[in-house]
């Protein structure tokens, strides 16, 4: 896939399946704009193993309406346009009803929320505006196998991330006039900083067998789905959301 005189936007891009991306799509030409929150210096290393020039790092707490739009401006200005944007960055709480009193349990759902859904929504929104002007983009959100399956641990993930399936689907009905295309990938588990510890735990094991393959999946797996999604040719996709599960859960 040749990605090259394209930008790209991609949100929690300093680690796991963003940073996968981030190489992929340098790879293949792109100029990548990396967000990161919190974790700067991480992203800087991130910025410097990618081949090509050009690329950028943008911070912005995602929950944060104001900062979304100052991030979406500052890449604009510093890339020229956007024409693919990767909803990446997300937040996982573990918040067992049974065994979360009532304020952990509201911190969890708005925390959670926040981040994956409004904050994801917020970001396509501002980038969007953008897409309709040039008539032309593509945004692929990165969701979960938990909104199909569910999250009994993690009650806001599961929904959060359903909602943003639902999200996306709406979105590619009303920007497809625009030519813009929208879509997602639901990873199942993969090997990224979020699930190490309860891959490295006890549980490992049996997570790694719910797949025929035995394992999880790579976050270079997910960022070739998302290429793909992004691709040229790939457009009567949209609305679409690829399963990267390795067979562990499947949906009618």
């Amino acid at each position: 896939m040749d990605f090259k005189g394209k930008t790209v936007l991609i949100t929690g891009a300093s680690r796991g399946i963003g940073q996968a991306t981030a190489m992929a799509f340098a790879q293949a030409g792109a100029q990548v704009a990396i967000h990161f929150n919190q974790q700067q210096e991480t992203a800087k290393r991130v910025k410097a193993s990618l081949p090509g020039s050009g690329h950028i790092l943008v911070q912005a707490n995602v929950a944060d309406p104001e900062a979304v739009a100052k991030m979406v401006t500052h890449t604009i200005t510093s890339l020229g346009h956007i024409d693919i944007l990767v909803n990446n960055a997300g937040i996982y709480y573990y918040h067992p009803l049974d065994k979360t009193n009532y304020q952990d349990w509201q911190a969890a759902w708005q925390q959670t929320i926040n981040i994956n859904l409004i904050g994801a929504v917020n970001v396509a929104y501002c980038v969007a505006q953008h897409m309709i002007e040039r008539q032309t983009g593509r945004i692929i959100n990165v969701t979960s196998r938990g909104a199909f399956r569910g999250e009994p641990n993690a009650t806001a993930y599961g929904a959060g991330k359903a909602g943003l399936n639902a999200f996306s689907q709406s979105l590619a009905q009303h920007l497809a006039p625009y030519n813009i295309f929208v879509s997602a990938v639901a990873p199942g588990f993969v090997e990224t900083d979020m699930a190490r510890d309860i891959l490295d735990s006890p549980a490992g094991e049996a997570i790694r067998q719910q797949s025929p393959l035995n394992r999880v999946a790579r976050p270079e797996e997910v960022a070739y789905a998302i290429l793909f999604l992004a691709s040229e040719g790939a457009e009567f996709s949209t609305g679409g959301i690829v399963d990267v599960n390795g067979a562990s859960y499947l949906r009618s």
